[in-house]
């Protein structure tokens, strides 16, 4: 066991009702480790957020081995780059953790400043091929580390599948929500049993437009709002397929816990998730914004039970291969003490 230290800078949100990310994922298993972390930052604003990352950086940087930095492309990039700023003036080294589908658009719009703070970084950390190919070929020293399965999950086998849909995400437009409705109306105008759970909190104004479409088109949609793990996980074993209708993503969490979960995942075919997912072997995967093409592959899996009890075989393997006990020893690596 190490005794290492380590700040972690991130949105530790999910006291404030959002979903947990990386540094409340990640950050508690290497404690389990032996290393001593130090957080920040869960305040609510984004102002006051970003002002206790750079108390917690001026008070705990220069003490730690590693700052870790959960990096996005939106505008927490610039808490990554003024993180990156801090460490680099007390001279500790850090390692941005890459998470977002749209941050090869941010090396190509900010080049000087991603040069800044990826080019000084310890390490740069993907969890998808798909960013650290867009890395790589910038010239950035990256290494592959997926989004590690923590949960203990139990696959739920099915004899016959249904169209009894379940979506896991935020109500925001990068994930567009209401392509699963369209989905559904396809859906429904051939079974007369389908059904969608929709399963998230509101980040824009998406949610309203979702129960709005959902009733003009009379449709049997359940909104639950923000669930633990534990309680969405629990609504799943009534549905059969785990749909995913992002429009920019990476490698998003949710769909390796479907897959742990013996659901037959039909996903967009955007950002992460091709190099995640084999089309037609551990998922069915679609164009952006292809509700009738989603809708056809969902109609195909329930026709050919026998395909997708083989399509969830392989997902399944796909989830026990990103488990901490196979992942552990390559934060242990990059993480290693002088």
């Amino acid at each position: 066991m190490t005794s290492g230290r380590l700040l972690y800078i991130g949105n530790k949100l999910s006291s404030q009702g959002k979903t947990p990310t990386g540094i409340e994922i990640l950050g508690p298993l290497l404690e389990g480790e032996g290393y001593v972390l130090r957080y920040a930052s869960s305040k609510k604003g984004k102002i006051a957020r970003l002002a206790d990352m750079v108390v917690a950086l001026l008070k705990y940087a220069r003490t730690s081995n590693y700052v870790l930095i959960d990096t996005y492309s939106t505008s927490n990039f610039w808490f990554a780059f003024v993180s990156a700023v801090i460490c680099k003036m007390v001279a500790t080294p850090y390692i941005p953790i890459l998470h977002g589908g749209n941050l090869p658009n941010r090396l190509s719009s900010s080049p000087r400043l991603s040069r800044f703070l990826f080019g000084n970084a310890y390490l740069n950390v993907a969890p998808s091929a798909y960013l650290a190919e867009a890395f790589r070929n910038e010239g950035f020293e990256v290494a592959v580390v997926p989004n590690p399965l923590v949960d203990d999950i139990t696959a739920v086998h099915r004899d016959i599948f249904r169209p009894r849909l379940i979506w896991v995400r935020s109500f925001s437009s990068l994930y567009n929500p209401q392509m699963a409705i369209e989905v559904l109306k396809n859906l429904a105008s051939k079974f007369a049993d389908a059904r969608l759970t929709m399963v998230g909190p509101e980040v824009d104004d998406n949610l309203d437009k979702c129960r709005q479409l959902a009733l003009s088109y009379g449709l049997d949609v359940s909104f639950t709002g923000r669930l633990s793990k534990p309680e969405w996980m629990h609504l799943s074993t009534d549905c059969d397929f785990f749909i995913n209708t992002s429009n920019v993503d990476n490698s998003p969490f949710s769909l390796v816990e479907a897959a742990a979960l013996g659901l037959p995942i039909v996903s967009t075919n955007v950002g992460g998730i091709p190099y995640l997912f084999t089309n037609g072997v551990s998922a069915r995967l679609v164009k952006k914004g292809d509700a009738a093409q989603m809708s056809e592959a969902i109609e195909s899996l329930i026709e050919d039970s026998e395909y997708t009890q083989n399509l969830i075989q392989k997902s399944l393997q796909l989830a026990e291969s990103v488990k901490w006990p196979l992942l552990r020893m390559k934060w242990l690596e990059i993480l290693k003490l002088p």
